[in-house]
């Protein structure tokens, strides 16, 4: 059975770090483009981050440029974001997803054109 599992939210103070982690079973991630996604209380999902199968392509919504980091560790079969200078507008739940197939990833990014998710993991940004 595919399973996405996330891990590593939490409580921090702006300016702090997170490393956020999607472990993946049933499948094999490096075969995947994967995208990291989040939704705030009363906002729409979007698309933070997300990496293409081969890891060339890769891509950042505005707002988190230069500070967050996305990469894989295939021997581990895991995906992470690493979270640098966070804000309190990056309060969310975070997502991730996987796709066996993908194209332009800044596009799949946006539309969220992820056929497997994870649970989600809260990150609370506050003082």
């Amino acid at each position: 059975q595919l399973q996405l599992v996330e891990s590593g939210g939490g409580l921090v103070q702006p300016g702090g770090s997170l490393r956020l982690s999607c472990a993946a079973s049933g499948f094999t991630l490096d075969n995947y483009a994967i995208g990291w996604f989040r939704q705030a209380p009363g906002r729409e999902r979007e698309g933070v981050s997300c990496i293409s199968s081969n890891d060339y392509w890769t891509y950042y919504r505005d707002s988190v440029k230069g500070r967050f980091a996305i990469s894989r560790d295939t021997a581990k079969n895991t995906v992470y974001l690493q979270m640098n200078s966070l804000k309190p507008e990056d309060t969310a739940v975070y997502y991730c997803a996987a796709s066996p197939i993908w194209g332009n990833v800044q596009a799949m990014c946006l539309m969220g054109s992820f056929p497997h998710w994870g649970q989600g993991t809260q990150v609370t940004v506050s003082s």
